[in-house]
């Protein structure tokens, strides 16, 4: 599916997925089997591949991305009055004293660090997001569970599904109408059960009703490279006055040597 992808796409990344996704059906690949038997498992089903490590490309917001912000600017970020009430009363020095020197890593701003990522498979319906900054993990669940979701948490809860794109075949209405060949796919995933914390390190505050909405689009190869594009959509009801709307790239690293596990800090 076509995402929002804003001015920090390059222009051979957004032809590519313009290319990638042409004469194309989307396939929601989670639930009950067919008719052949059960369902395969969310790791045998996968369209792509994002296990491994990976590294972030801060190709664009790099003043917000890679140092702490100018207190009170919130640019590009929809936020309310009482959102700017809570921001202009940030105190770095305060989150570190009460242990909350971490509510700038949360699953709504985990994507927008610099950092390198280690995707694997926790088992076979359970994708495990490491990242070293902060020392965050991320559990994505493509078999949802009341029991797994626990108090709110700076991740909260995610449950994924993957999205099968194939080329249109059948026509008119027939039983082959919409088959085809699997070509790729995409993978969406919604977080909520979140605690509170911030989009930015300058106390710009997303509350626990927040949900995040997000797709990881795998780019075809260039010049070798293996591409993903992370689309976020956070909602918030309490402090933004419409959804916050991001773009991460990141690049597929061959192995895990600039692995560098950070502790999280209230400053860059």
């Amino acid at each position: 599916m076509m995402r929002t992808c804003i001015s920090s796409c390059t222009a051979q990344v957004t032809l590519a997925l313009l290319v990638s996704l042409g004469a194309q059906t989307v396939v929601h690949a989670q639930g009950p089997g067919g008719r052949g038997g059960p369902a395969p498992t969310a790791e045998a089903a996968a369209p792509i591949d994002l296990t491994g490590y990976w590294t972030s490309l801060t190709t664009y917001s790099w003043t917000f991305r890679m140092v702490t912000p100018r207190p009170g600017d919130y640019e590009d970020v929809p936020l309310n009055s009482a959102g700017i009430q809570i921001m202009d009363a940030w105190d770095p020095a305060k989150d570190t004293a009460a242990g909350e020197q971490c509510k700038s890593y949360g699953a709504p701003t985990m994507m927008r660090n610099p950092e390198h990522l280690h995707i694997t498979w926790q088992d076979e319906q359970t994708l495990e997001m490491q990242a070293d900054a902060g020392e965050q993990t991320r559990l994505l669940h493509f078999v949802r569970s009341d029991a797994d979701r626990g108090p709110s948490s700076l991740q909260g809860y995610s449950t994924a599904r993957w999205e099968i794109t194939r080329a249109s075949i059948g026509r008119g209405g027939g039983r082959n109408a919409g088959a085809g060949k699997a070509l790729g796919g995409d993978l969406e995933v919604m977080t909520s059960n979140l605690e509170a914390g911030y989009l930015r390190k300058n106390g710009i505050p997303y509350s626990d009703k927040t949900r995040m909405l997000e797709y990881y689009d795998m780019m075809p190869p260039i010049s070798g490279e293996q591409i993903v594009i992370v689309t976020s959509d956070v909602t918030d009801p309490v402090y933004l006055t419409k959804p916050f709307v991001t773009n991460s790239i990141f690049k597929k690293l061959p192995s895990g040597a600039g692995w560098e596990p950070t502790p999280c800090s209230a400053l860059w």
